[in-house]
């Protein structure tokens, strides 16, 4: 078993070790490194499996939450199972971890209690105030794989919520944001339902998160991602924000990418920084 997020090494150090030639490619990743190093001493690697987007962004969600965000507070919060599938006979075909072919109600209830479980961890986690413990936490619960997995489960429904509801918004003329629409154009999810069908069933198993997708995780949690994208350095897109013009109250995460693909995590602000 692989740890789920590697201790934390320097970030030059890291870069060195991992970038050593000469060709055009270690040198843009050099550069970005170097970018990233300004504002942050130190990196930990994300396991690399179809889950990294997301064990990345809650990682760095849950190691800086100071308390519940309002969504996980509300009254219904644990009852958006039932209630879609009731009004979505199709979500019966939600692809449940290692656990295929389940009866309606059982997909229904075994939701519900990652989504349970999402908010006890994100409620603990954040009344934690001392920074250490608080770390040791996190780390503590990104080494139990069935709850690490059962809070991605928990996470790929609220997109699905997030997805219908940014749908149906479309559909009754309420204004909503660009990628929304980069979403439904694709020919493999013009619909909630194809989204979940051809994407958010495989993500994990066959796949990760695309870069429309990472939008939606950033809706669906009320967070913004700020992403480094080691090979873009020195474009315009070095820094790319999901959402793009995202709302000011919502919490910022920030991760690490050489390719799109695969997240790393930089932990530390440098000190300045802070100030």
């Amino acid at each position: 078993y692989k740890p789920s997020v590697s201790p934390e090494m320097d970030i030059m150090e890291y870069c060195r070790k991992e970038w050593r030639g000469n060709t055009p490619v270690a040198k843009t990743m050099r550069k970005g490194y170097e970018a990233v190093a300004q504002k942050f001493a130190s990196i930990r690697r994300i396991r690399g499996d179809n889950y990294c987007a997301f064990r990345a962004t809650l990682f760095q969600a849950l190691s800086q939450a100071t308390q519940l965000p309002s969504w996980l507070q509300s009254e219904d919060f644990t009852m958006l199972p039932e209630n879609l599938l009731n009004k979505y006979d199709w979500i019966k075909q939600w692809q449940l971890k290692q656990k295929p072919g389940n009866k309606m109600g059982e997909i229904s209830d075994e939701i519900k209690e990652y989504l349970i479980l999402l908010r006890k961890k994100w409620k603990n986690i954040s009344e934690i105030k001392d920074p250490f413990e608080k770390q040791e936490a996190c780390d503590k619960l990104f080494k139990n794989e069935e709850e690490e997995y059962s809070l991605y489960e928990a996470l790929k429904f609220l997109m699905l919520n997030t997805a219908i509801e940014l749908y149906n918004d479309d559909k009754n003329g309420k204004r909503v944001p660009v990628f929304s629409w980069l979403l439904f154009a694709r020919d493999t999810s013009s619909n909630p339902c194809q989204l979940m069908h051809n994407h958010l069933n495989h993500i994990g198993h066959s796949g990760g998160l695309e870069q429309v997708e990472m939008f939606l995780l950033a809706y669906a949690l009320q967070y913004t991602i700020q992403v480094y994208r080691l090979y873009k350095y020195s474009t315009d897109e070095f820094i790319t924000l999901y959402p793009n013009d995202p709302e000011e109250d919502w919490p910022v995460v920030t991760l690490i990418t050489e390719d799109d693909r695969h997240y790393n995590i930089p932990v530390r602000m440098c000190q300045e920084t802070m100030l």
